[in-house]
């Protein structure tokens, strides 16, 4: 890059976080997928889409996959909207993706943002007690378990339903590293997803995420892809397995996708047939994570995801 350019970069990156100088923050992750977290009890921290891209930015910022801003869900106008039906969800999720955008919320990012609240004297839930918190996908409630968190994701769906249904695929996912396009099923967890089956760990492995695969019809928000092996035998003991990477929109290749995870498993359990399980492990680059389906409020199947939590750092900006 010619060094007037690299230096006007460099003066973006430091203008962009120059007005939250002094701003505490913490960074935490859940199995590898990473985040900045803030917290706003007041409602009164306006963080830009370029801030949370230079506080996400791994050589000049911080680093993380996205940032989370824990605000009382009184003081957004989505959190108000959602506490119309959920009054307990005194707390809202803020989540944005790495490059800034907006995003619906982040499965992993559940465990760490509630696990964010414990550690700052936000909330209180001893082993066992569950929370609900509000996100831009609507509800979430948190049980605090012996080995981290267990989330009750919500209702599943499929994105292209008749698709699904009649064919068992609704688009066509190219990636580089796999030599021909594969069929894919879309999964909305409350965010978009589009899962491919490959066959083998090799074949996983050869496929190259540095930038975002090719869908092949897009769903109309965009969407997360996820490419996964089933282990063999896929069950054993009654709990299936799978292994997943995953690129999410927004960010990249990522060590861990926890609603990726969901929507991974409800894929390969629709492809398995009458008698697949309904509890699941999801091996990913950053650790495992686990999935289970149970009948939720109304008749409508949903989806637990699990899994640990840690908080990393604090500190303040400079």
């Amino acid at each position: 890059m010619d060094e007037t350019l690299a230096a006007a970069a460099d003066h973006l990156a430091a203008g962009d976080t120059a007005a939250l100088s002094g701003l505490k923050f913490s960074k935490g992750h859940g199995t590898g997928n990473d985040f900045v977290l803030l917290a706003d009890p007041n409602g009164t921290l306006a963080v830009t889409p370029e801030q949370v891209a230079a506080l996400c930015d791994r050589h000049r910022g911080i680093g993380g996959d996205g940032l989370i801003r824990a605000v009382p869900s009184r003081l957004l106008a989505e959190g108000q909207e959602l506490l119309t039906r959920h009054p307990d969800a005194e707390w809202f999720m803020d989540y944005r993706n790495g490059d800034g955008s907006l995003s619906e919320m982040c499965g992993n990012g559940v465990r760490v943002f509630v696990h964010f609240l414990i550690a700052e004297g936000l909330v209180e839930l001893p082993a066992g007690e569950s929370l609900t918190i509000g996100t831009r996908g609507g509800a979430k409630t948190i049980v605090r378990t012996a080995a981290g968190y267990a989330v009750d994701m919500g209702p599943w769906e499929f994105i292209f339903p008749g698709e699904a249904t009649a064919r068992a695929m609704d688009s066509l996912v190219s990636a580089a590293g796999l030599e021909v396009a594969r069929p894919a099923l879309s999964v909305s967890m409350g965010n978009p997803h589009t899962v491919v089956a490959l066959a083998e760990l090799a074949e996983l492995e050869a496929t190259q995420l540095f930038t975002a695969p090719h869908v092949d019809p897009t769903p109309p928000h965009g969407t997360n892809v996820e490419f996964v092996v089933p282990s063999e035998p896929l069950v054993h003991d009654g709990v299936g397995t799978i292994t997943m990477r995953v690129h999410e929109r927004g960010v990249g290749e990522t060590q861990s996708c926890g609603t990726g995870a969901c929507a991974a498993a409800v894929a390969i359990r629709h492809w398995a047939g009458q008698g697949a399980p309904d509890v699941w492990n999801v091996h990913v680059p950053g650790g495992t994570v686990g999935v289970k389906f149970f009948l939720g409020a109304a008749g409508h199947e949903h989806v637990e995801l699990s899994g640990p939590a840690v908080i990393v750092a604090s500190g303040t900006l400079s």
